[in-house]
């Protein structure tokens, strides 16, 4: 027997109903982004917390020893903007850099290029940390 557009619809938004947002689905992306892995870390999956921690870390860390730019907030050129979407996933080494002046020498080596690209890349993986550790809160990813 075929289903209802009514049914269908009512079914559609089941899956909603299935992973309920708890307070823990809003905190641990939040600090996951503040303190790269640990959003993973106050749900007890302490490995991968880790490992998150160390990797985004060291990336930045390499980065900024490249002699590597931190982009600011702008409006100009869209790479600009890009770039500073990418910074801004690093979170609290985002802040720390920018309080500190970090990242504002001019690129003059071409290590320096790398170094930006990874400081943008260590802020994407926190993105992608950020998102694993909400989806891990949800109750979706085991």
């Amino acid at each position: 027997m075929a289903k209802t557009p009514t049914e269908k619809t009512a079914n559609a938004a089941s899956p909603a109903a299935d992973y309920p947002l708890t307070t823990m689905a809003i905190v641990a992306p939040i600090v996951g982004w503040l303190i790269p892995g640990a959003g993973h870390i106050i749900q007890k999956r302490y490995v991968r917390g880790v490992l998150l921690m160390v990797s985004v870390l060291s990336m930045f860390l390499l980065g900024l020893g490249m002699q590597g730019r931190i982009y600011l907030p702008n409006g100009g050129d869209i790479l600009d903007i890009l770039g500073f979407i990418g910074d801004v996933g690093a979170g609290g080494l985002y802040i720390l850099a920018r309080i500190f002046d970090w990242g504002h020498g001019a690129i003059a080596q071409a290590t320096a290029d790398y170094g930006t690209k990874y400081l943008i890349v260590a802020g994407l993986l926190n993105f992608i940390a950020v998102a694993d550790a909400h989806h891990i809160a949800l109750g979706k990813k085991p």
